[in-house]
């Protein structure tokens, strides 16, 4: 057994999670994360990639609308390669009533959230495909978010000042002394090898799982998981973020986010967080609610559904999840519980990630008896270069970009493939992924399959769905990484290609119909008929998240 020992271990490399490590890494704290898959594995890589205004809680939640708006503006500052400047739209359509808008606004005001009034006919010139009979527009400080992108920056932020990222290790267990936790048990999920971490203080911020790590400890987080399901449109059919001007419901907001516009969301209680479906009832709901925003979206080019799971923590019964605050809480476990040596952070939103972890770590600082303050909001994080996941998305490699604007640059990658003059290495055609990104993202740390590759260069994510890159993604892992002496006992490409074809299937299933079923059945004709990768020798994925028998997909 591997043994390490740390000051504070976090738990979960999510946004908040990868977050709190740069925040303990800049005070100096030594600190460690495990997660059990890649980096924004859980819900923060299977959201809509909203860079909220706060505009969507003022009414109903005024506090995670206020907390919303500061942030908003923070990671404009912090990241902004990040971010796309898209600004957002709430619109009052035929089906709203007209009466919630003097509210809205009486609310935007009240909350400090930046909203104007624009004419109708100026919503309809930025936007020629919203409703034409919508009746009033409200201009918001919406964007949107690479939360891949993003959470790469901050873990690599933390290791330039200390911190260690271990993926793929899942915590079987915590160590209980007493009435204090003093360390973890993890599996290294690639090699079998069990890891025992000492550390003076736990952060489990594994959001919508946190129930279950504090249940390793004997202690009980009321945690609903609240299923989000949103499509991914084959192009983008706005290039503003649209809401429609009432309260939170289902498939009442449009995302365009990279080279697709997500429709969403949906918001239902799912007993388990690794256990749920997409059901046909809710893609339709989502297209047809999408059609008092868009007339005609439904009949659309569709290219997949997936779902996220809210982390919503439970003070006490509410009528639905809906009715959840949205803001975060901190659970000092120690005032709470009477045990020491963790604290779990639930709720919030993934533009409140920041101030969740500054809040958590401030308060895991004052127990160790650190007084560095806080310098997350004021220190920019600058792009990387050398690491896989940030590279081959961030403007900073295109000086196309850079000259343009500080904000992510939807044509950066063109703009790359153009200067270089490297068309001829298009591995991935739909997201303009070159074989240089794609061996950069191979030979980084921690890769370990081809769906960690989508993650980092969005391999696979345009409308074929990986039909014509995946064999040739496989080829150059192939080519890398099998038979290497540093992976000995990692799957085979053959493996991995089945399995990230598997994966691209799970999410596509609920839109066959159209363009996409006849994609589909291309891909087949391709993958069986032609490749016959159902006949290929049979391999562990013993290195690798193995398949469910349900729909859990991240986002596009």
């Amino acid at each position: 057994m591997r043994t390490l020992t740390t000051d504070v271990l976090v738990i979960g490399g999510g946004a908040t999670g990868a977050g709190a490590l740069r925040d303990l890494a800049l005070r100096g704290i030594r600190c460690a994360l495990v997660e059990k898959g890649d980096l924004t594995h859980g819900t923060t890589g299977r959201y809509h990639g909203l860079l909220h205004s706060g505009g969507r809680y003022v009414v109903k939640d005024p506090q995670s609308a206020e907390e919303c708006a500061r942030e908003n503006e923070i990671l404009r500052k912090i990241m902004p390669h990040c971010i796309e400047e898209t600004g957002g739209l709430f619109v009052v359509t035929p089906a709203d009533d007209e009466s919630y808008a003097e509210r809205f606004i009486a609310a935007c005001r009240r909350t400090g959230v930046w909203v104007e009034e624009i004419p109708v006919r100026e919503a309809l010139r930025r936007e020629p495909l919203l409703n034409p009979r919508i009746q009033r527009a409200f201009a918001v400080r919406d964007g949107a978010a690479d939360s891949f992108l993003a959470t790469h920056a901050n873990a690599d932020d933390a290791r330039r000042h200390g911190a260690q990222v271990m993926t793929y290790h899942r915590v079987t267990g915590l160590e209980r002394v007493g009435d204090r936790i003093v360390g973890a048990l993890c599996e290294d999920l690639r090699s079998g090898e069990t890891v025992r971490i000492h550390a003076g203080f736990i952060i489990n911020a594994t959001g919508a799982w946190a129930g279950k790590i504090a249940a390793m400890a004997g202690l009980r987080i009321n945690v609903v998981p609240g299923k989000g399901t949103m499509i991914a449109m084959n192009h983008r059919i706005v290039n503003t973020v649209v809401n429609r001007c009432k309260m939170p419901s289902d498939g009442d907001i449009i995302v365009p986010i990279h080279t697709v516009a997500v429709l969403g969301t949906t918001d239902i209680p799912v007993p388990d967080p690794d256990v749920y479906d997409i059901t046909p009832e809710e893609v339709r709901l989502i297209l047809e609610e999408g059609e008092c925003l868009i007339p005609g979206v439904s009949r659309m080019r569709a290219l997949r559904a997936w779902a996220g799971v809210r982390p919503l923590y439970k003070d006490q019964d509410a009528g639905n999840d809906r009715d959840i605050p949205r803001t975060y809480k901190l659970l000092d476990h120690e005032t709470r519980d009477g045990v020491s040596g963790m604290v779990s952070i639930v709720g919030g939103k993934w533009t409140t990630y920041r101030l969740m972890a500054e809040h958590t770590v401030n308060l895991v600082a004052q127990r160790l008896g650190v007084t560095t303050p806080c310098r997350t909001a004021d220190l920019t994080i600058e792009p990387s270069h050398d690491g896989a996941a940030t590279a081959p998305r961030a403007p900073a490699r295109s000086q196309f970009a850079i000259l343009a604007s500080p904000f992510y640059m939807l044509g950066h990658r063109l703009a790359e493939v153009e200067a270089d003059d490297s068309y001829g290495d298009l591995i991935c055609e739909c997201e303009l992924v070159t074989r240089a990104h794609l061996e950069a993202a191979i030979r980084s740390d921690g890769t370990a399959n081809l769906d960690d590759l989508r993650r980092d260069t969005r391999l696979g994510m345009g409308p074929c769905q990986g039909g014509f890159c995946t064999y040739r993604a496989a080829a150059i892992w192939h080519e890398l990484r099998d038979g290497a002496t540093d992976t000995v006992g990692a799957p085979p490409a053959t493996a991995l290609l089945r399995h990230f074809l598997q994966e691209r299937w799970k999410g596509v299933t609920p839109t066959l119909w159209g363009d996409q079923l006849r994609q589909e059945r291309l891909d087949e004709l391709n993958y069986l008929e032609t490749l016959a990768v159902d006949r290929l020798p049979e391999a562990t994925l013993d290195a690798i998240e193995q398949p469910r028998d349900v729909v859990i997909e991240e986002v596009v």
